[in-house]
């Protein structure tokens, strides 16, 4: 897969699975444009992904949910188009109906739904132009139900249903829109809701030992997949929700 030429904006691609993404697309000659709240974590990204390919990167220092309209102009700004976005940048919160709040709730909704849907927005002129596509990047927590981290879960299945709808509004102006839905993947986002690196190891040995493969899934993989559907090889592609999860959808 080659994207020699391509403009692709990649939300929260400081570390995890936005980062992996950067990281695998600057080997295939994309001209990235990054964004992401650690402006330490984003610049060390950047330097590592123009090591690839020579190709440097964007890096924006931005939050998405405050800075939609900046990130799109100063990425259309600095290459002259947008060929892909990949809509990455997510907060989780745990929590049920009994025992969580309407501000985390709404900080929760405000990353994983609002500001794709204005992101989205923004990026449609662009994308129509250069009949791009976008990868949402959602979760298989938007169909299994759970009382672990019911707003996340919501956000999620709202990410899932948002990608359907674009895609048939997309579909005659060439842009396809697409979703992958990880499962679990062992990034910084568990560290972000404040478990010690015991409680986490402890949470991943429990998750990992449901898991029909017994494995959680690598970055790299969910990036590869991203790839791919930003490619020219899923030109027929759109509408769809793509399982990445080692068999846990299966239990």
């Amino acid at each position: 897969m080659e994207f020699t030429d391509k403009v692709v904006l990649i939300t929260g691609a400081s570390s995890g699975i936005g980062a992996a993404t950067a990281i695998y697309l600057s080997k295939q000659s994309a001209r990235l444009v990054l964004v992401g709240r650690n402006e330490k974590n984003l610049k060390r990204i950047a330097l590592y992904c123009e090591k690839g390919k020579g190709i440097k990167p964007l890096p924006i220092t931005a939050d998405v949910t405050k800075d939609p309209e900046r990130i799109i102009s100063a990425a259309v700004e600095h290459f002259g188009k947008l060929d892909v976005l990949v809509n990455n940048a997510g907060v989780i919160g745990m929590g049920g109906i009994k025992n969580s709040t309407m501000e985390s709730y709404d900080k929760i909704m405000s990353t994983n739904m609002r500001a794709v849907y204005q992101l989205t927005m923004l990026a449609v002129p662009h994308l129509t132009e250069s009949k791009g596509c976008i990868v949402n990047v959602s979760c298989i927590s938007s169909t299994k139900p759970s009382t672990m981290a019911l707003a996340y879960n919501v956000s999620k299945a709202a990410l899932d249903h948002f990608t359907k709808c674009v895609a048939l509004e997309l579909a005659a102006d060439g842009v396809r829109v697409n979703s992958i839905n990880p499962g679990f993947v062992k990034t910084n986002l568990l560290k972000d809701i404040g478990l010690t690196e015991e409680q986490l190891e402890l949470f991943v040995k429990n998750v990992v030992g449901n898991m029909p493969l017994k494995k959680p899934v690598e970055g790299d993989e969910v990036a590869a997949f991203i790839a791919y559907l930003a490619s020219d090889k899923a030109k027929s592609i759109t509408g769809s929700n793509f399982v990445i999860d080692g068999g846990s959808l299966l239990r």
